[in-house]
């Protein structure tokens, strides 16, 4: 029994190991900064949106983000002619696989699958590979199918391979990525636009979370106060026995 339990823990370790152990940065995320969700909308819908449905997602839930129903009709719907349409795409799912190798999967709960920390890693970590067919490799995704749709905003990145001996003399590989071809957008600010997106990923997965946060604390109030009343009530009620 000891021994299912310990495997049980360990399930996650071994999933993560399975994947490769890369180390992931820690994504900026905040469910409560609007204007920061707005613009990984906007990133979102011109540049995922193309091949990635999020058909779990209805445009108008953008307006909880702090958009009105006429500025997402102007500025995000593209791929739709409702605001109360779900994000689908209409790529044809076998034409997709034949493109890339495999049908590009629904994003609607990836951040809840992967993690945001580890798409904010994927997202700032493809770098030119010419044994890809894409010309394209990721180092937290190893041999990934998609393309680098962003590349134009990062530049062009090469990955460089050191071995270092620890203190034990063990010799490990480290992997570096350098930037040689710079994009549009200086380090920063490419680093802050993911940060966006996967802040607004992480939000899609989950529309309701900060709702039900704050009405989680409202109940526990109740809760505090609804116990002290309760408390007094009991204390009446048992005076004559105690």
């Amino acid at each position: 029994m000891k021994k299912i339990l310990y495997l049980l823990l360990l399930a996650p370790v071994l999933a993560f190991a399975s994947e490769g152990g890369v180390p992931l940065d820690k994504a900026p995320i905040n469910p409560y900064d609007n204007p920061s969700l707005q613009r990984g909308a906007k990133v979102f819908v011109n540049y995922c949106l193309s091949c990635h449905s999020a058909a779990y997602m209805r445009y108008n839930r953008l307006q909880d983000i702090g958009l009105s129903e006429g500025q997402i009709k102007d500025n995000l719907l593209f791929a739709s002619d409702k605001v109360g349409e779900t994000m689908t795409i209409s790529m044809d799912k076998k034409d997709a696989k034949q493109w890339f190798g495999a049908t590009p999967p629904d994003l609607t709960v990836v951040a809840r699958s992967r993690s945001p920390d580890w798409l904010y890693t994927y997202l700032r970590g493809f770098y030119r590979d010419d044994t890809r067919p894409t010309g394209w490799n990721n180092t937290a995704f190893d041999k990934v199918g998609m393309p680098h749709v962003l590349y134009e905003l990062q530049g062009e990145q090469v990955l460089h391979t050191e071995e270092h001996t620890d203190a034990h003399g063990e010799k490990h590989e480290v992997h570096k990525l350098e930037l040689v071809k710079p994009g549009k957008l200086s380090k920063p600010e490419y680093d802050a636009m993911v940060g966006d997106l996967v802040n607004y990923l992480a939000y899609m997965g989950e529309p309701a979370k900060t709702t039900r946060m704050q009405l989680g604390i409202y109940v526990l109030l109740f809760l505090s106060v609804f116990f002290v009343v309760a408390y007094y009530l009991k204390k009446e009620f048992w005076k004559d026995i105690h």
